[in-house]
């Protein structure tokens, strides 16, 4: 894994996100994005709830460890889950509502990616829980991500740019929450 391009793709996305998805449209592999950045951002994002759950709880006795490695679970089984999901979702909203070829390898390749702002704000609030308003705001420029990759990745149409970018927007921003919903509560009942 290669951390350095990690990171270069990830404030690529964040600082220039039109020139991100020039660069990313022209890669070869579109499986790329499983090893070269989800699966990294998903690991990363776990270790970050892991760690801020032991500071939080403490170290010590068995609970504490329980309780961060649930909630790393948690994390990582919303986000895995939940990118499948979205790009699965988005592929068949493209098909059905947009007269779009099935193209899931370039849509899961083009989720992997739009989930950045996701990704970032998980692991920032993993170490830092309080900043939870600030992130709902935030994932806002998810929007803005999507919108410079529906034009420049998929090729979506002008004229429905905008309804794409809201639709996907708000599958990317959802998926993980409500596995992550899912997963707790499931978690309180077999308990």
């Amino acid at each position: 894994m290669d951390y350095k391009e990690l990171i270069h793709i990830t404030l690529r996305l964040i600082s220039s996100p039109a020139q991100a998805w020039e660069e990313i449209r022209l890669e070869e592999d579109r499986r790329k994005v499983f090893t070269a950045f989800v699966y990294p951002m998903i690991g990363l994002c776990g270790l970050s709830v892991f760690i801020g759950s032991l500071l939080t709880m403490g170290w010590g006795g068995p609970q504490s460890f329980q309780y961060a490695m649930t909630r790393c679970c948690a994390v990582a089984v919303a986000l895995f889950g939940g990118y499948f999901l979205a790009a699965y979702l988005i592929n068949v909203m493209g098909v059905r509502w947009m007269r779009m070829p099935d193209q899931l390898p370039l849509v899961q390749q083009f989720a992997g990616y739009a989930l950045v702002v996701v990704f970032l704000l998980r692991i920032v609030l993993g170490i830092l829980p309080d900043f939870q308003i600030i992130a709902i705001l935030l994932q806002f420029y998810t929007v803005y991500i999507v919108w410079e990759g529906s034009a420049r990745l998929l090729r979506v149409a002008d004229a429905s740019r905008l309804r794409f970018t809201l639709m996907t927007s708000v599958v990317l921003i959802v998926c993980p929450m409500v596995i992550e919903w899912i997963f707790n509560e499931l978690t309180v009942v077999l308990n």
